[in-house]
């Protein structure tokens, strides 16, 4: 038997010593370390059928524009409006529109894609809440990854506009932000709107210059607005005219083959 209190008297015996998960808490726990050989090939596993799951779905749906913001943004919020007239400014530059799929700024932003004939897609997430998708898809892929689906919100998207959220929203602006920070990925446009909002964030990135901890330069990377048309004109020349993206006839689009579970995308 050994006492609570003996590593506290033996500090080498502390350091010799390991810190493991209970058992029932090992699912919920995906960079807990090393676990079983065969629990670690089920993971790589689920995350390949993730990822094979998001490809297959979302073959057809580029070029698009991510939209990111709470799911908690009620329909009666300036917010909401101003995602749903983004979305649909989007969708009339010829982007297709896409989102985490949920409510809140999330639905008003495919909402408006669909008001104007736009194409609309969204990656949801396994919740406990149970989290439903929006009414406004033509696509929806459901991942149980969380690092799959920002993946794969990046990984189609020539641009990203970042509205009002909480801390996913956070994680999505600098994910995506890093990556262009990096060269991991273009520099495509990161457009943020509601300055009201996010003043104390961007106040907080030029203090982050002003110590060097990014190069002043990168304050370039993110185009402050609340204006529709100041972001659509951003997002013509920063992400159609250097790219070189073309409207193209619906006839003149890939064919999908639905022998690989691709779907085409009207």
């Amino acid at each position: 038997m050994q006492n609570k209190d003996d590593f506290a008297s033996d500090p080498l015996a502390a350091a010799r010593s390991t810190l493991t998960a209970p058992p029932e808490c090992a699912d919920e726990i995906f960079l807990e370390g090393p676990r079983s050989r065969l629990a670690e090939f089920f993971t790589l596993l689920r995350v390949m059928r993730d990822f094979l799951r998001g490809f297959r779905t979302l073959h057809f749906v580029g070029p698009c524009v991510t939209v990111f913001g709470s799911a908690r943004i009620q329909r009666n919020d300036p917010h909401y409006e101003l995602a749903r007239k983004m979305g649909a400014a989007i969708a009339r530059l010829g982007f297709t529109v896409m989102t985490g799929g949920g409510p809140g700024i999330m639905e008003a932003a495919n909402c408006g894609a669909k008001d104007v004939g736009g194409r609309s897609v969204g990656c949801t997430i396994e919740l406990p809440s149970k989290q439903p998708a929006n009414a406004y898809l033509d696509r929806c892929v459901r991942l149980h990854y969380f690092f799959v689906r920002k993946a794969l919100l990046v990984k189609y998207s020539y641009a990203f506009v970042v509205m009002p959220g909480g801390a996913g929203t956070l994680d999505e602006l600098f994910e995506a932000l890093t990556l262009i920070q990096t060269a991991k990925i273009k520099n495509f446009p990161i457009v943020i709107m509601g300055t009201d909002y996010w003043r104390e964030l961007i106040d907080f990135m030029n203090k982050m210059a002003q110590r060097r901890m990014i190069a002043e330069a990168d304050l370039s990377l993110i185009y402050a607005t609340d204006s529709v048309e100041e972001a659509i004109s951003h997002l013509r020349s920063k992400a159609i005219e250097p790219f070189g993206l073309k409207r193209v006839p619906r006839a003149g689009r890939r064919r999908a083959f639905p022998w690989l579970g691709e779907r085409g995308l009207c």
